[in-house]
């Protein structure tokens, strides 16, 4: 199945079936030094023109931090964050984050499930919460956090000649050089990487098949 025939139901239960399936983490936990901390994102999914005559297809709307803050600066990345004390659940941390972010209510957001949780390298276990949104929507930054919104389309971030993998430097791991990073090509200037990425795929990989 395309990226473009997807209905709501389907996204639904492909996530619950995906949640039976192990995850293994990019990044080997040994390496960490502490228990890692609880954090997630919101993975916001909508509808909107693909085609200058006004079909329409998913999109996943992402951000690009700021500059102003003290890890993952300037890179794109879901709307999202660490757990705070009185977070019940994963999805109240992403829904709480995507609106502190980018002003999206939680109210607004139809959460279809969850992916694992993914381990990285700043020692965070980030719980990927899957919502569709409403679209066109409001946006509102948070500027000491994140400097733009935008969106790219599934169906091209589902193409594999628009990402690689290389290698990448971890000088901050005892015994390993480099690790392996997703990376996809530009797209409207921005150029999704890392775990962001990793979700992407994994996302991509469990609602198409």
């Amino acid at each position: 199945m395309s990226a473009l025939e997807l209905s709501t139901q389907e996204i639904t239960c492909r996530l619950a079936r995906a949640q039976e399936e192990l995850n293994e983490d990019a990044y080997p936990s040994a390496f960490l030094s502490d228990a890692p901390r609880p954090a997630a994102v919101l993975v916001p999914m909508l509808r909107a023109p693909i085609t200058s005559n006004g079909d329409t297809g998913w999109h996943l709307l992402l951000t690009r931090r700021s500059d102003r803050l003290a890890e993952h600066r300037g890179q794109v990345a879901f709307p999202g964050g660490r757990s705070d004390p009185g977070d019940p659940t994963p999805q109240a941390t992403a829904l709480r984050e995507a609106e502190e972010e980018v002003g999206i209510k939680p109210s607004d957001v139809q959460v279809l499930g969850t992916l694992n949780s993914v381990l990285t390298i700043t020692n965070y276990s980030v719980t990927p919460v899957i919502g569709i949104i409403p679209w066109p929507y409001p946006i509102r930054l948070q500027p000491n956090e994140v400097s733009r919104v935008f969106t790219m389309p599934l169906h091209w971030l589902a193409d594999p000649e628009h990402r690689k993998i290389q290698r990448r430097p971890i000088p901050s791991m005892q015994g390993i050089e480099s690790l392996p990073v997703i990376y996809f090509n530009p797209y409207d200037g921005e150029v999704l990487w890392g775990i962001s990425a990793e979700i992407t795929v994994t996302l991509l990989k469990t609602i198409l098949g």
